[in-house]
């Protein structure tokens, strides 16, 4: 098998420290909104709840399986609309949250359906709402919020695809993810992509993670991500989330917070955006 390394395409700091303080000393810039929202996106199997528990991991300082995710991929795992809040060690909590949601499934009849998630950007539907994948959610539903406020809102979308099934992604998950995000551009809303499983991918990265911005392979898989979904390639995050290991990985942390910072940053500016802009009362 031949590799092939480029000359550095981008650059990321690969010690923690600085990223991880970073990230504990931010504060929103808004009072009537305690925490920047975060949903993740995308079909079964891909790495959505596994991506939480490496977030969490990072900041609990071990490995956190607190998000259960399933090992294979096939139905969809997660059932409920689940909020997960970032410990922020022993000093309270992050002013993130990330909300993780049913998987994205072949059929109209199967996994989340689009509707549900569109009125999840909005901010219409509560934690602990069960998905089905028969109906979407209606108004006469306890857990459906009539008026969000910003607060209620996702602030930031993150689809997550697996670099090791990208080129197979079947035309259907792609056109409802493309739905996904069009209706997310009309609420301003950014989007970005979390690009899991690089080490299945890439041999080259999976010898060493430091080698991912220097893979070719890699590259023109993020390419083929950016065509596929129609995702710029600045907003696309090749990451790797714990699986086999059962110690903490700094290099698997660097690649995180790399992503972690930047989606902060976009979301916190559509807070501040819109905390000056009326919502629209649907």
């Amino acid at each position: 098998m031949v590799t092939v390394e480029l000359n550095e395409w981008r650059t990321i700091q690969w010690n923690q420290k600085a990223m991880v303080t970073s990230v504990k000393e931010f504060e929103i810039a808004n009072n009537q909104v305690r925490e920047l929202r975060f949903l993740l996106y995308g079909p079964v199997g891909v790495g959505k709840s596994s991506t939480v528990n490496t977030i969490r991991s990072i900041f609990e300082g071990r490995p956190f399986v607190g998000c259960l995710a399933e090992t294979a991929a096939g139905k969809s795992f997660t059932k409920t609309y689940e909020k997960y809040g970032i410990a922020n060690g022993r000093e309270g909590m992050l002013p993130l949250a990330f909300n993780d949601i049913m998987g994205v499934e072949k059929g109209e009849s199967e996994g989340v359906r689009t509707d549900d998630i569109i009125n999840t950007l909005k901010g219409h539907i509560t934690e602990g709402y069960v998905f089905h994948t028969e109906f979407p959610i209606t108004e006469k539903d306890p857990k459906y919020r009539r008026n969000p406020s910003l607060s209620d809102r996702i602030h930031c979308l993150v689809s997550v695809v697996g670099a090791d099934k990208i080129k197979m992604m079947d035309q259907e998950f792609i056109n409802k993810m493309r739905k996904v995000r069009e209706a997310a551009s009309g609420m301003g809303i950014p989007q970005v992509v979390f690009m899991t499983k690089v080490d299945l991918a890439c041999p080259m990265t999976n010898g060493n993670l430091k080698n991912i911005y220097r893979s070719r392979k890699i590259k023109e898989i993020m390419n083929t991500c950016s065509n596929l979904l129609g995702v710029p390639m600045n907003c696309i995050f090749p990451v790797k989330n714990y699986h086999d290991e059962t110690h903490m990985n700094e290099e698997i942390n660097c690649l995180m917070l790399d992503a972690l910072t930047q989606i902060i940053h976009w979301a916190h500016d559509y807070v501040v955006t819109f905390s000056t802009i009326p919502i629209h009362k649907e």
